[in-house]
């Protein structure tokens, strides 16, 4: 009896298709069709069995087990009861429906899921048998309902699920590459064509690229070593059919291997992590492909071209190919700029008449090589955009090179580069004779380059303002490249010791947005006070730099005087004025995070007693509420905050009189508020002050300090006292 014929519908992530389409028609399957959700294809059952060991490129492999109406409801019901389920699997087996799409009735994936389930528990149910377990989490059977134009087809999760997990990885690294991901790479690269010339990988990692490329050089079925399968408690499953196609799998496999001819074939990885290199041999070791790959710990920069030679006895050019980081975390995008020039260079310098195949999703990234490349590619790396870029070595470019022989970047032509140059020199003697260690170098100063850059000891932030709309988002990645391939370079600061953020307006709880996790700080001196910063886990630091000039003000006029500072943020200038004699000295801020990093500041200056009080609450309640008096007030509130702890927006231009008339109240006669902002163009409400008795005095020239004299708008500040009796 002949094998009747199958529908199977192949699953695979974005930019992958056609290569399964063509790998699938290899193996022999008929009526092969791509489309954006998969491969659809015709088979018998043994070749489906096929397609699940050797398939590389397909996540899931399912089989079609009837389709119909499904414009609502009742229609989806009738068309999953004319499947025969007691044909599928029995009750006693655990089973989940996964549901893909809806329609204007059918508006969810799990109300699509339960009526079809019904379906299924209906029919055992008819037939006097128990109903079937419905298990989500690791069901013995599962199926699949794909819903379109009102048309829905229901397949058997034929192969399982993960069809990329070759079983080979025990660990990877930060940011893995997908198996079939990995394989479609390599297909692209087209290094396959002659797997007797060398492989490089010169960001290996986990070694998943190269693993992938010796097991295809080596013609091994990716699937012999699975251990569950979706078919297994499959009624119609064959297992006769099954064992005859796993056994041939395996066969075909360690004959290949045996064949394989170390000489001719061998890859190279190089990582400059250890413990990831590690990990690599150990996978190799688990693939037992070990002996063609060698592993090196080396930074990608310091690689040579030892590998042609070594490879084969003419010297045939390889393929570079290889998955770097996307600069996505803070702190990787000004190394990756810095090694994307250098490995541009030695590309050219070493490896003429290479392939080059690189995965990005920092698209940017790649015209630091200065190279041309002649074929890109669109993939998904898990949720991640990408792109496979494909260059030739050759001398094309090098021609271009010799006419224009300049590197990704000329220094001389740079007017970035010169701009800091000359802000450092102006810069220097004001720095050296003040003891200061932490400073803005420019701040937008040439509109194109559009970034703030702040000195925090040996480290260097580059903070990029949002480009306006107005401005060509690739012009801005380029200048944004330009500034932080040569900030780093023009100040000798270490590329590891450059910080990136990207600053927009922010708005409310966002003012202080967490924009990573790691946990680090360090410790800075400003006129004989230490403050605790963190350059890493948030857009602001810790201090703000601009109110350097505020914070000695503030101390000076602090001695002796009760002092209640509020928005206080880190306690900075708490910390100030505690130091120079503050008789007493009240912080309140509403974030708990920042009150406790406050206090941290107080007892790196080896501050602490009754006198100094910490205050966690919303300042403008707070005041309201307040009975105590102070000598001095020091008030610093956002421009704009709708802070979800916070009943009522604050807008600093709407209700600055309201909050200094709530500060009055806290005020001693004969006392002063110093009230400073942000806002740009801010105006006081003279008629306002004059109707509470008081007098305002603008102090931002006098707190503005050298490193913000370019910038008049960064703060305002007013020094706000009552009237003297007349």
């Amino acid at each position: 009896m002949s094998d009747p014929m199958q529908q199977f519908l192949a699953l695979t992530s974005p930019g992958i298709e056609v290569l399964l389409a063509d790998e699938i028609k290899n193996f022999g399957a008929e009526q092969v069709i791509q489309k954006p959700e998969g491969v659809y294809f015709t088979a018998s059952l043994a070749l489906g069995y096929k397609v699940c060991l050797w398939t590389r490129l397909a996540t899931r492999v399912m089989l079609k087990l009837g389709e119909g109406e499904a414009k609502n409801k009742d229609e989806l019901f009738k068309t999953a009861s004319t499947i025969n389920w007691l044909e599928q699997f029995t009750s006693d087996t655990s089973f989940a429906i996964d549901f893909v799409g809806y329609s204007e009735e059918i508006r969810n994936s799990q109300f699509g899921g339960l009526t079809i389930k019904d379906a299924i528990v209906d029919q055992f149910r008819e037939q006097g048998l128990e109903r079937p377990d419905v298990d989500k989490k690791s069901p013995q059977i599962s199926f699949q309902a794909r819903l379109l134009r009102d048309q829905v087809s229901i397949y058997l999760d034929f192969s399982g699920r993960g069809l990329f997990q070759r079983g080979y990885r025990e660990h990877s690294g930060a940011a893995p590459l997908k198996e079939n991901l990995a394989a479609a790479l390599i297909t692209r690269s087209g290094w396959l064509s002659d797997t007797s010339k060398p492989l490089v990988d010169p960001m290996c990692g986990s070694g998943t690229i190269l693993i992938e490329a010796v097991a295809m050089a080596t013609k091994q079925a990716p699937g012999i070593n699975r251990e569950t399968w979706g078919f297994a408690t499959w009624l119609k499953h064959d297992d006769c059919v099954w064992q005859n196609q796993l056994n041939s799998a395996i066969e075909s496999s360690a004959t290949a291997l045996e064949q394989a001819n170390i000489n001719r074939l061998k890859v190279f990885g190089i990582d400059l992590d250890a413990r990831v290199l590690n990990t690599a041999q150990q996978n190799a070791r688990n693939a037992k492909l070990q002996r063609f790959i060698e592993f090196k710990c080396q930074n990608t920069n310091d690689i040579n071209n030892v590998y042609g030679s070594n490879t084969n006895s003419s010297g045939q050019a390889g393929t570079i190919l290889f998955n770097p980081p996307y600069g996505e975390r803070i702190g990787e995008l000004p190394e990756l700029v810095e090694n994307f020039v250098l490995f541009g260079k030695k590309l050219k310098a070493q490896f003429v008449n290479w392939r080059v195949a690189i995965l990005t999703a920092n698209i940017e990234l790649l015209a630091m090589l200065k190279l041309s490349s002649f074929k890109r590619y669109k993939f998904k790396n898990g949720p991640i955009d990408c792109q496979l870029a494909l260059y030739n070595v050759d001398e094309k470019q090098l021609e271009k090179d010799a006419v224009n022989p300049q590197s990704a970047f000329a220094e001389q032509d740079s007017d970035f580069a010169n701009r800091l140059k000359k802000n450092r020199k102006s810069l220097k003697g004001w720095l050296k004779s003040n003891a200061i260690e932490c400073y803005r170098l420019y701040d937008a100063d040439i509109p194109e380059y559009n970034v703030a850059i702040d000195i925090y000891g040996d480290y260097l932030v580059i903070q990029e303002y949002a480009p306006p709309k107005t401005v060509d988002s690739d012009k801005a990645t380029k200048r944004l490249q330009e500034v932080i391939y040569w900030a780093p370079k023009v100040l000798a600061v270490a590329t590891d010791h450059v910080i990136l953020k990207t600053r927009a307006k922010q708005k409310g709880s966002n003012q202080y947005q967490r924009v990573d996790k790691s946990k680090q700080s360090i410790t800075v001196n400003e006129h004989g006070a230490l403050f605790k910063i963190n350059l890493w886990d948030y857009l602001d630091t810790g201090l703000f730099l601009d109110h350097r000039k505020t914070r000695q003000i503030v101390a000076k006029k602090a001695k002796n005087k009760s002092v209640l500072n509020l928005f206080a943020y880190t306690g900075s200038v708490s910390v100030q004025a505690a130091l120079h004699g503050a008789g007493s000295i009240t912080t309140v801020d509403m974030s708990n995070t920042y009150l406790n990093w406050a206090q941290d500041n107080f007892a790196l200056n080896k501050l602490n007693g009754h006198k100094y009080q910490f205050v966690q609450a919303d300042c403008l309640e707070w005041l309201k509420n307040n009975t105590n008096k102070y000598d001095l007030i020091f008030i610093d509130p956002p421009t704009f905050s709708n802070s979800k702890r916070m009943e009522d927006s604050f807008d600093v231009q709407r209700d600055h009189i309201a909050l200094l008339t709530d500060a009055l109240k806290s005020l001693n006669r004969g006392g002063e508020i110093l009230f400073t902002n942000n806002k740009r163009n801010f105006k006081m409400d003279f008629d306002a002050l004059e109707q509470l008795g008081l007098q305002a005095t603008n102090m931002s020239d006098i707190t503005r300090d050298k490193d913000f004299a370019r910038n008049k708008h960064i703060h305002n500040s007013w020094s706000v006292k009552r009237k003297p009796q007349e």
